[in-house]
């Protein structure tokens, strides 16, 4: 299986969101419809114009199979550190279970590296104990306990 990696363009826009919401918790908290609502276009217009933000598809033999975005936060603690946060990972219904997300990983996990990162973290929903399982089969520990204030 031969990956391609790409940063994505606003022309992606449709199968990201669709891939976002194809599932039962994306389903409950994106608007998958067409045309879609302006709020995706404009994160989009300031993922893309952010330096340390990285919105990318995965293709396999040009066809979209996966997205997630990578974001680098510079910040004091360890000794001025860049962490790298990964975040709506997200692979196409009929390639899971199939390698992708695990390549998709080695992927990122060189890509922080490239880009002086000393830590790669993210996060999953409680409500995901299969992903949670996964995440550690790649290395990643259960360290911290993470809490969210939904503002809207």
């Amino acid at each position: 299986m031969k990956l391609q990696y790409r940063l994505a363009t606003e022309s992606d826009l449709i199968e990201i969101v669709g891939m976002l919401s194809d599932d039962q918790l994306g389903a409950a908290r994106e608007n998958f419809q067409l045309p879609l609502p302006a709020a995706y276009l404009r994160a989009f217009e300031a993922i893309a114009s952010d330096k340390q933000q990285e919105l990318t598809v995965v293709e396999l033999n040009t066809e979209i199979v996966a997205t997630f975005q990578l974001s680098f936060i510079q910040y004091l603690t360890y000794q001025g550190g860049i962490r790298a946060q990964m975040e709506a990972v997200r692979v196409k219904a009929s390639y899971r279970g199939k390698g992708v997300g695990k390549e998709i990983f080695y992927y990122a996990i060189q890509r922080a590296r490239s880009k002086g990162a000393h830590l790669l973290q993210l996060t999953t929903d409680k409500k995901r104990p299969e992903a949670k399982k996964f995440y550690a089969s790649l290395g990643f520990v259960d360290s911290h306990e993470g809490m969210k204030l939904h503002l809207k």
